[in-house]
């Protein structure tokens, strides 16, 4: 390999290592963690009122995974903007 190779793998290196630290830095961040707090209550509130007192133990453990899913499907767009405001 030449120098000009090294520099590359290198440069490709310190760009890997800056994704991975923003990664690190997402999932331990408090807008992550609120965000997902915040949609899975409101999913729960949604939930309760179209289920209205059911005691099907079953149906009702499908309120965290649903307010998780899509809690985690739609983070994609808060972290964008958190990923802006942390560069």
């Amino acid at each position: 390999m030449d120098l000009k190779e090294f520099e590359k793998e290198i440069e490709n290196i310190k760009k890997r290592n800056q994704r991975v630290e923003l990664d690190k830095k997402w999932e331990t961040c408090w807008t992550r963690k609120i965000c997902i707090c915040i949609l899975t209550y409101i999913v729960v509130i949604i939930y309760s009122y179209v289920i209205r007192n059911s005691n099907n133990i079953f149906l009702s453990s499908l309120v965290p995974v649903i307010g998780f899913t899509l809690s985690t499907l739609s983070l994609s767009f808060v972290r964008k903007i958190w990923e802006q405001r942390n560069k």
